[in-house]
């Protein structure tokens, strides 16, 4: 009888076993969720869309700045100055070239003014000594010498009058000269293109500056915005005007709420993601360019949806993949279609997909009895 026992007693634990194997499986299912927003993710920092490095146009050694960082400044306002000694020295020789000019111009000016009332005075007297030479009152010689003498003024008023014109060239040519030094003096005071907040200082008075070294670093504080990079994988429905959130990495309790103002047309084709520029509805009140932010994007929200964790797909391509489902009270492993994916790893299922399963199990196999948790 001990080995008849020793005998059933494995063939009963083996039945056992095969039962509870064999018994149906109790499985969650993707339920209809109310209001599913779809958001994506993506890392930025802080920018500006109007951010100007500035400095001087010449060479020069500073010798006053008038801002410093942080300072709000309005258009116009003179940030730093260059040593202009030398350079007043240029206007002041420049305008008295001018003066000279104009007193060349006012001499040549009176000189052609008699000349032109000594040819009137010559050729009226020729005509006069003609006139009477032709009556045989006059000597003929005497005529013939009177038209030369108009003649010779006629060309003495030529020769002021061309006169006149090359001072009216100098005096221009005086003139532009002291225009370009006054410009040049112009440029010794640097001056705030727009109204800015001041981000950077990059010299002291006393150095040396080069041309076109930037002096100050200048944002317009209303271009603020946030540059995010986003996955090209999950970009595709990003529109201006969405929705967003923004979380500074110095403000990580706060949520700044933001829109789509702009999305790049070109994606980085080493990191394969998108560059898309947000504003902000309500800004920090110091933000710090540069600075490490994250945002959520709303690109869209759903009345109803049925949602699968991602991990519970195999082979998911953004829009299809592999899954379990649960069809006549058995298990099957399916190719199923999802029409959107949500922040938290959850793929929406197309409307016409049968009950998915949410969560897989040991004891996973095609056409295992199964029936749904309630």
């Amino acid at each position: 009888m001990r080995w008849l026992l020793l005998l059933l007693i494995p063939a009963a634990i083996a039945a056992g076993l095969l039962a509870w194997g064999q018994r149906p499986l109790e499985v969650s299912v993707a339920r209809v969720e109310r209001d599913v927003p779809l958001r994506v993710f993506g890392l930025g920092t802080v920018e500006a869309q109007i951010l100007s490095r500035i400095g001087f146009e010449i060479s020069g050694t500073l010798v006053a700045l008038e801002a410093d960082h942080g300072d709000q400044v309005a258009r116009g306002t003179v940030l730093a100055r260059l040593n202009e000694t030398s350079q007043r020295a240029r206007v002041a020789r420049a305008e008295a070239t001018v003066q000279s000019a104009e007193a060349q111009q006012g001499r040549v000016a009176a000189i052609a003014e008699r000349a032109a009332a000594t040819y009137a005075q010559k050729r009226s007297l020729a005509q006069r000594r003609r006139e009477l030479a032709n009556r045989g009152s006059g000597s003929l010689e005497a005529a013939e010498v009177a038209e030369t003498e108009a003649l010779t003024a006629a060309a003495d008023l030529a020769v002021a009058r061309a006169d006149i014109t090359v001072a009216q060239a100098l005096l221009a040519d005086a003139r532009a000269n002291l225009a370009a030094e006054r410009g040049t003096l112009a440029k010794h005071s640097l001056r705030a293109p727009f109204d800015a907040l001041v981000i950077a200082r990059n010299r002291e008075a006393g150095a040396a500056v080069a041309p076109g070294e930037a002096i100050f670093t200048l944002i317009a504080p209303g271009s603020l915005w946030a540059l995010a990079h986003v996955d090209e994988a999950r970009a595709g429905r990003i529109r201006e005007g969405q929705p967003a959130e923004v979380r500074l990495r110095s403000l990580p309790g706060e949520v700044f709420p933001a829109r789509v103002t702009r999305i790049g047309l070109e994606s980085d084709r080493v990191t394969e993601e998108r560059r898309v520029h947000l504003r902000c509805e309500r800004c920090p009140e110091r933000p710090v360019l540069g600075e490490q932010l994250q945002v959520e994007i709303e690109t869209g929200r759903l009345a109803e949806a049925r949602l699968v964790p991602e991990a519970a797909i195999t082979g998911f391509d953004g829009a299809e993949g592999r899954g379990w489902v649960l069809e006549g009270g058995a298990l099957h492993h399916r190719p199923l279609r999802f029409v959107g994916r949500t922040l938290d790893a959850r793929l929406v299922l197309a409307p016409e997909m049968p009950e998915v399963v949410t969560r897989i199990l040991p004891g996973f196999r095609e056409g295992r009895a199964a029936r749904a948790i309630p």
